[in-house]
């Protein structure tokens, strides 16, 4: 699956770009779906919006910093379409079933529960392997953050800071603990990308990545059969 966003509203600071908007952005995510073949997610910041994405996205993204945004939530939802809510930074694992709920009140289609990370003091997250566990009992797919839970928000002055030499371990750990998918920002050269430039993943290192993950997942799928 493929994500971009059409318009990145949480910014750092003013002057950070924030994306094509939104018609220009779901023209090219419609691109994307209809000549690589994959498909589609992005954001949704305003109610809005939804219409004209869902019309384009195979799933709709709440970011987490709206996640209890209960109308933009329900309204989400009962386009049919399935969303992808993550998790917010201030938000325990069990408060997510509150998202659930109000999800299951309207929504026909899939639900995935993403985790990134928790807020830990100034300028820092923590990730706690155990709300891939907690989430996963309200019957939805749990999905793994890996590049945003990297994140020192605020840390680069302007922008987020982070540190990507984590990556590797936190995949491991995520799929070892039996994470549904993950969640990871790539781009061919990370020193030159608009957005979280210190997490995302150099292109040539995603291929090694995901077979390691892959793997530790295998694993953790052969234990649970045992």
């Amino acid at each position: 699956m493929f994500k971009a966003s059409y318009l990145k509203d949480n910014r750092t600071s003013l002057d950070s770009y924030v994306g094509p908007g939104l018609e220009a952005g779901l023209e090219s995510l419609r691109r994307v779906r209809r000549e690589v073949g994959v498909p589609v997610l992005s954001d949704v910041h305003e109610r809005a919006e939804i219409a004209a994405a869902a019309e384009v996205l195979d799933v709709l993204q709440i970011p987490a910093f709206l996640c209890r945004q209960t109308r933009l939530l329900v309204e989400a939802a009962a386009t049919g379409r399935c969303v992808n809510v993550k998790k917010g930074q201030f938000l325990s694992a069990e408060e997510m079933e509150h998202v659930v709920r109000k999800f299951e009140s309207r929504g026909t289609g899939g639900l995935l529960l993403t985790e990134r990370g928790s807020s830990f003091g100034y300028g820092n997250l923590v990730v706690d392997l155990r709300n891939l566990e907690i989430m996963r009992r309200f019957g939805h797919a749990v999905v793994f953050d890996l590049t945003h839970s990297l994140q020192r928000p605020g840390a680069a002055g302007k922008e987020s800071g982070g540190e990507r030499r984590f990556a590797p371990l936190l995949a491991r750990a995520a799929c070892a603990a039996g994470v549904d998918a993950l969640f990871l920002e790539v781009h061919p050269d990370p020193s030159q990308a608009r957005s979280d430039r210190r997490t995302q993943i150099p292109l040539d290192a995603v291929r090694p990545l995901l077979t390691m993950a892959r793997d530790f997942h295998a694993l953790r799928r052969q234990h649970d059969n045992v």
